[in-house]
C-alpha cells in the first residue's frame, strides 16, 4: 500500500507540475484540517500528494462518493490515498457529512475539505458552506489551515476526462481557529479570506 501511495503521489505531482509553499506554516503530525478552494476533480489529490508522506499518510481528503465511485480506475484510485467519501445525495438526518468525518479521523488523522462544495470554475470563489463551522465548533482542537490552488482547472477541466500537464501551485497558510463565541456567518467570511489572500503571496 505504502508504495503505491507514493508511485501515486509522484503521478499526481507529474500531472499538475504543482510547486508547493508552506507560508507561516510548517507540515506537521498534528491532527489538521486542510480547507481549500475546488476548481477540479484533481484537487483533492493535488493537496494530498503536496504533503510529506509522513503527514501524507495520516491526512484523509474528503470526495464526492458519486464522482469517485464511478468506474473501477477511480474507485482504485480513492481508495489508494484513503479518500473520505461523502454521499451528496443521501444525506442522512442522524449522520451528518460533519459528524462521519468526525469519527472517521478519531484522534490520529487530519482531512482535507473543499468548503464552496462543488467545483467552481469562476476566479472568484464563492462563499463557504457551514461544514468548516460545524466541523470545528464539534472539534475546536483542530488546526485549521487554508490551502490555496492555481492553475488546477486547466488541468482537468470541466467536462474532461484525463488531465493535462501544467504548471500549478498549492499554497498552505497560517492556521485559523474558531474564536469562542465567533458567529458563523463571521467565521465562514474570515475562513474564505485566508484563502483567498494566499492567491497574493
Amino acid at each position: 500500500m505504502r508504495m503505491t501511495t507514493t508511485v501515486l503521489a509522484l503521478i499526481a505531482k507529474g500531472l499538475s507540475g504543482a510547486s508547493v509553499r508552506w507560508i507561516d506554516c510548517q507540515p506537521e503530525m498534528c491532527q489538521r484540517v486542510y480547507f481549500a478552494n475546488h476548481t477540479s476533480h484533481l484537487d483533492a489529490l493535488i493537496v494530498w500528494s503536496s504533503l510529506p508522506e509522513n503527514v501524507r499518510n495520516l491526512t484523509r481528503p474528503v470526495a464526492a462518493k458519486d464522482y469517485w465511485e464511478k468506474g473501477r480506475i477511480r474507485q482504485y484510485v480513492a481508495k489508494q490515498f484513503n479518500a473520505l467519501l461523502i454521499d451528496r445525495k443521501e444525506i442522512k438526518v442522524h449522520q451528518s457529512p460533519v459528524d462521519l468525518m468526525i469519527r472517521e479521523i478519531g484522534k490520529t488523522h487530519s482531512l482535507i475539505v473543499f468548503p464552496e462544495g462543488s467545483r467552481n470554475p469562476d476566479e472568484e470563489m464563492r462563499d463557504f458552506k457551514s461544514g468548516l463551522y460545524y466541523l470545528s465548533k464539534k472539534r475546536p482542537d483542530l488546526e485549521l489551515v487554508p490551502v490555496y490552488m492555481e492553475n488546477l482547472n486547466r488541468v482537468l477541466p470541466r467536462g474532461e476526462f484525463l488531465p493535462v500537464p501544467l504548471l500549478s501551485s498549492v499554497k498552505f497558510g497560517p492556521p485559523i481557529w474558531l474564536d469562542h463565541k465567533e458567529p458563523k456567518v463571521e467565521f465562514l467570511k474570515r475562513a474564505r479570506e485566508s484563502v483567498r489572500r494566499l492567491k497574493h503571496l
